[in-house]
């Protein structure tokens, strides 16, 4: 959602340090998530399929700052809420665990170091077409980490009742297996309330 809107102010050249015109636009702005395909989440903003487009270096560089103010997250957050209201739902993002869904069931946070997360996100760029240098990349994700761990509302941290599992060196699939993992684990404790 945050790169949506992201994406929406970079389209309607709101500055990603004017608050009051991103907490405008967060509350004008209509996110959708659709099915997923091929892999990815489909995620429609204003009518418009930006699955793709919220991926791009542009939106990657300025996400962080334009999710740092307190009224955009205020505004975002009530849409998550907002999405997983009487319904289960798989969540992704920087707070979820703390901030949006503090009472889910199943909490985990997924880390790896810097390095190898930074060829995760070359890699994919390289896939998608996209031209930079890697030491770039690795810059970019090193300043949204400090962005995100310093801000005041919502910051970057683990919630004290979730597991982390670092995935260095993790394949997908093993990532994924440990993940089914947790909820296998939790599952059987709660008799197929999940």
């Amino acid at each position: 959602m945050y790169r949506a809107l992201t994406y929406a102010a970079l389209q309607k050249g709101v500055s990603s340090d004017n608050g009051e015109g991103l907490s405008i636009l967060a509350e004008e702005t209509k996110i959708e998530l659709g099915p997923i395909i091929n892999g990815s989440q489909q995620v429609i903003c204003n009518k418009e399929d930006v699955t793709e487009a919220i991926r791009e270096p542009s939106v990657s560089q300025s996400v962080s700052e334009v999710s740092k103010h307190k009224s955009v997250r205020k505004a975002l957050v009530k849409k998550q809420q907002e999405l997983a209201a009487d319904r289960d739902v798989v969540m992704d993002g920087r707070d979820i665990g703390t901030v949006v869904l503090p009472n889910a069931e199943i909490k985990i946070f997924l880390t790896a170091e810097l390095e190898e997360r930074a060829k995760r996100r070359y890699r994919e760029n390289v896939d998608k077409g996209y031209t930079g240098e890697f030491s770039e990349v690795k810059r970019e994700i090193e300043k949204r980490d400090f962005i995100d761990k310093k801000r005041a509302v919502g910051p970057l941290r683990p919630a004290p009742d979730a597991v982390v599992i670092d995935t260095t060196g993790l394949s997908r699939a093993e990532v994924t297996e440990a993940i089914m993992g947790i909820y296998r684990k939790k599952r059987g404790e709660k008799d197929d309330s999940i």
